[in-house]
């Protein structure tokens, strides 16, 4: 690992228990349900989660741009159902520049002020290709959003490097260009290792990137649903992070345990150097998120009916 002197972190590293009082962050990420089970599923997470008082719950919607059209309806709900902020994911697939400003003009009517601002991809397989009248990527999205409205608006980033840049340096111009373009925050893509998230925030300082940088942090307890995802986002799987899930496809209770593991050691390593924001791809799976933030110092905390 890195100096922690590099990255301009706090010494003596604070573990995440005592870093609680100096706050700590959480904020958590589901995704729209596609049944009236999963829907369920989703208001009880939100309702699971929010208790943890994060920051804010944002949602996402089909990485195709589908779910356009009742995102407002689904936002407004899991803001009720949460009791938190929320942050509605908006991206540059299938829609004019006229269409997608007018679903943040939708969002901001409807009092929801942060979006997570994505180019997107296009149907899976296939190499993203712009709508003809659309915004390009996610650093034109940016700017067109600030004309709109005074958003908060976070935007992502990649530790491994997008599946789409040339280069590491690229990637980093293309980020830079998103903050410079009026971003306030960048969200990293998911990652298993400490050191591959601490040398990108090295790099990114030492490329004039000074705004927050947000671990994603995501639990791997559908392990061949996650390494498919790891493949299309250009995250590495660790052959140690491979082992520990063998033999385990028909044993899911042992497969929680075993992730919440995972997620919990990675985040404690991380606030060892001084971390103390985090981000976590939820998949609607609350009770497995709840345990890993119990396990890391937060507590639940009742909501008046």
């Amino acid at each position: 690992m890195r100096s922690p002197t590099l990255l301009n972190i706090p010494s003596p590293p604070v573990k995440l228990t005592e870093a609680r009082r100096n706050v700590v962050n959480l904020s958590f990420e589901f995704f729209p349900p596609k049944s009236p089970a999963a829907e369920d599923n989703l208001w009880k997470a939100a309702r699971c989660l929010g208790a943890m008082r994060p920051g804010f719950c944002s949602l996402t919607y089909g990485a195709n741009g589908s779910m356009r059209s009742n995102s407002t309806s689904l936002l407004a709900r899991l803001q009720r159902e949460s009791g938190r902020p929320v942050a509605a994911h908006l991206t540059c697939v299938g829609a004019s520049r006229g269409e997608t400003d007018e679903i943040a003009r939708e969002f901001h009517d409807a009092g929801v002020t942060h979006i997570v601002a994505l180019r997107g991809d296009s149907a899976e397989g296939a190499p993203f290709t712009p709508h003809p009248d659309g915004y390009r990527n996610a650093a034109e999205l940016v700017r067109g959003l600030r004309r709109i409205a005074d958003f908060e608006i976070s935007v992502a980033a990649y530790p491994e490097i997008h599946p789409d840049a040339v280069s590491s340096l690229g990637d980093l111009d293309n980020l830079k260009r998103k903050l410079d373009g009026g971003a306030t925050r960048c969200i990293t893509q998911f990652f298993f290792d400490s050191d591959v998230f601490l040398r990108f925030v090295e790099r990114a300082r030492m490329h004039g990137i000074q705004a927050p940088i947000v671990p994603g942090i995501l639990a791997p307890f559908n392990f061949n649903h996650v390494v498919r995802m790891a493949l299309r986002c250009g995250t590495t799987v660790p052959a140690w992070l491979r082992h520990l899930f063998e033999g385990l496809d028909d044993q899911p209770d042992t497969r929680k345990y075993v992730a919440m593991n995972v997620a919990v050691e990675l985040c404690r390593r991380l606030s060892e150097v001084g971390v103390r924001d985090f981000h976590f791809y939820t998949l609607n799976q609350s009770e497995l998120s709840q345990a890993i933030c119990h396990v890391l110092g937060f507590r639940a905390l009742e909501r008046a009916a």
